[in-house]
């Protein structure tokens, strides 16, 4: 009786084996199929993320774009402003030297021409008719430069360096070394 009853155990030992595999395999598909949704879903969740940061960034990105274009077109309207207003001070400068500069030619033709007959009396008439000429030249050009618009002064000159760069280089070098002999004795 003891082989019959062990064999009797071990059939039914036999028999519940299988069903414990079958029960513990059957555990295993249902943790890797629950694994799989919840990294499936915890996947879609990270791309929805990304998405709604893609989004928030794409609005941030606009708003600071256009922040920058409102500040840029300001800056732009400002650099306009001031630079017309610099245009117009510099017209009226432009205008102011251009009067001054009339106002010195008139006055220097004439004390050469005041000095004519002192000159006349101790070099000579000719000399005295020199200054004469040169004191008619002065009032001449004096009178030219009221004429003329600052306009004009300018297309004059760039014609002139056309025509003789060379007498413009000199005519520039004699008006550089009178403008420092001018400023230097303003300053001793």
């Amino acid at each position: 009786m003891a082989e019959g009853t062990s064999t009797k155990t071990r059939k039914t030992t036999t028999k519940k084996a299988p069903a414990k595999k079958a029960a513990k395999a059957a555990v295993p598909a249902d943790n890797t199929a629950e694994a799989k949704s919840r990294f499936n879903a915890a996947l879609e969740e990270a791309r929805a993320g990304a998405a709604a940061l893609k989004a928030e960034a794409g609005v941030r990105a606009g708003a600071y774009r256009d922040q920058a274009r409102e500040k840029g077109t300001d800056l732009v309207a400002e650099a306009r402003t001031y630079g017309n207003e610099a245009k117009a001070r510099a017209g009226e400068l432009a205008v102011e030297g251009k009067t001054r500069a009339s106002d010195a030619l008139a006055s220097l033709g004439k004390i050469v021409a005041d000095t004519a007959p002192q000159i006349d009396e101790k070099v000579g008439e000719q000399y005295g008719d020199y200054a004469r000429k040169a004191s008619r030249s002065l009032q001449e050009a004096s009178a030219k430069l009221d004429s003329k618009s600052v306009e004009e002064l300018g297309e004059d000159a760039r014609e002139m360096v056309r025509k003789s760069p060379g007498t413009a280089l000199g005519i520039a070098a004699i008006l550089g070394f009178l403008v420092a002999r001018l400023f230097r004795g303003g300053r001793g």
